[in-house]
């Protein structure tokens, strides 16, 4: 059988201060075509459903890769973005992993989103692998482990980093900085230099630094799915 993924993408199209936001677009589309390659079945799912917000920063020139550019050209892949389904129908026993992309949007709702946390506890205490990029391993803000310590306790993790969110200039506008949270959540951090690859892989749990982390990161889901 295919092994399947859920993908859960954030709903959040502002900040706090009202600027646009939403999910990165390599960190969806990258991993898109890894699991694709992979023979992954893949189910795209969001808190509100139908089409999930890109952040339009995300869409510039600068930031636009192989994998971004076939993806806004893949009439199949557009038509699967524009009709996610509602995360609150997902049921963790019908995938082998999932697979969280970033973008600022995730801190405002998957972070708090009661079905996200209990659905990351499930993963987990199924060993299923979860691997989250960027800002989202804000998601591991409040799920438990099976030993009711914060799940990332004692784990070798990453995301996008303190120095990285001062370079954007958006330290003052996020509810909390992920890298301190996770720090202040018991998590054995570490990162790279600015803007370059760093993937971490803690048995079942995967993470990834910003989106240049995105692909190393989903083939390293891949890797430890097939395990």
């Amino acid at each position: 059988a295919m092994p399947k993924v859920l993908i859960v993408i954030t709903s959040c199209d502002k900040m706090t201060n009202g600027n646009p936001t939403g999910f990165w677009a390599e960190e969806l589309m990258a991993p898109y075509y890894v699991f694709q390659e992979a023979g992954f079945e893949m189910t795209l799912a969001s808190p509100k459903g139908g089409e999930p917000p890109c952040d339009p920063g995300s869409k510039a020139d600068n930031f636009q890769t192989a994998a971004t550019k076939k993806f806004f050209a893949d009439e199949a892949a557009l038509k699967v973005l524009a009709n996610t389904v509602k995360l609150a129908d997902v049921k963790m026993e019908d995938f082998d992993t999932v697979y969280f992309p970033g973008g600022h949007g995730p801190m405002w709702d998957l972070t708090v989103d009661p079905k996200c946390i209990s659905l990351i506890e499930e993963f987990w205490a199924a060993d299923k692998p979860v691997c989250a990029v960027c800002h989202a391993p804000t998601i591991f803000k409040s799920p438990k482990g099976t030993d009711g310590k914060p799940l990332v306790n004692g784990k070798r993790v990453t995301c996008f980093t303190n120095s990285e969110e001062a370079a954007v200039g958006l330290t003052e506008a996020v509810p909390f900085l992920v890298e301190d949270m996770l720090k202040a959540n018991g998590a054995d951090f570490s990162c790279g230099p600015d803007w370059g690859p760093h993937v971490v892989v803690h048995g079942k749990l995967i993470t990834g630094q910003n989106p240049a982390s995105s692909e190393q990161a989903a083939k390293e889901l891949v890797k430890t799915v097939k395990a």
